[in-house]
């Protein structure tokens, strides 16, 4: 059964992002808001955690999970990152983005596409995940809540809560944040592509 904590979605309880960092280093799988919708996130070593996302969200090695980070140092860290990437990412971070860049060695080979050795990456716009990703003092595996068979993301945490209150060990509802996911560019050609327009704004990419 999931612990269920209903959270500022402002000003965040620090004893209750405590308790959420507590479940992932746990090796837990927790849901938790973000600027485009709610996420599922576990901690980037944990194979096992990693695996229960993938099962949850029925999708295999090559669906691109999204490494959360809080900043584009972290970023720099665990992504390669030329100098026209960084400008662009520093002209859209944080916000309702997610950038396909190619990993470094710091990433676990498993959270990488096998073939392209890619990972999302992305520095959400909400209070609640950039104080957990605080709190924790290092980037969260991600993905967005959007179940197979759904037509949206989950929205509502009791809707969380009553359809994974097993595969999951804690849910912070930080009330309604949206159904609109994020804009996926991918940044490992010599251009921007778009992946999937979503609720992050295009302009800054000059996508015809």
């Amino acid at each position: 059964m999931a612990q269920y904590l209903s959270i500022h979605p402002e000003d965040p309880q620090p004893r209750l992002l405590n308790a959420a960092v507590s479940a992932v280093r746990r090796g837990g799988v927790i849901a938790f808001p973000t600027d485009s919708c709610y996420a599922l996130g576990c901690h980037l070593g944990d194979k096992a955690a990693v695996e229960r996302i993938r099962a949850i969200r029925a999708v295999d090695e090559r669906h691109h999970l999204t490494l959360m980070c809080r900043d584009l140092s972290e970023i720099a860290q665990f992504a390669r990152v030329d100098n026209a990437q960084y400008r662009l990412l520093k002209a859209c971070t944080p916000g309702s983005y997610t950038f396909i860049l190619e990993g470094t060695k710091e990433l676990p080979r498993r959270v990488l596409h096998p073939k392209r050795k890619t990972i999302g990456l992305r520095i959400p716009a909400h209070p609640v995940a950039l104080a957990l990703l605080e709190a924790l003092g290092e980037p969260l595996l991600s993905s967005t809540l959007h179940l197979p068979g759904d037509e949206q993301p989950l929205t509502e945490g009791w809707e969380i809560q009553d359809r994974l209150d097993d595969p999951l060990e804690l849910i912070l509802d930080g009330g309604h944040c949206g159904v609109e996911p994020t804009t996926v560019v991918d940044l490992t050609g010599p251009v921007p592509q778009l992946v999937r327009a979503g609720r992050g704004p295009l302009t800054p990419f000059a996508f015809e």
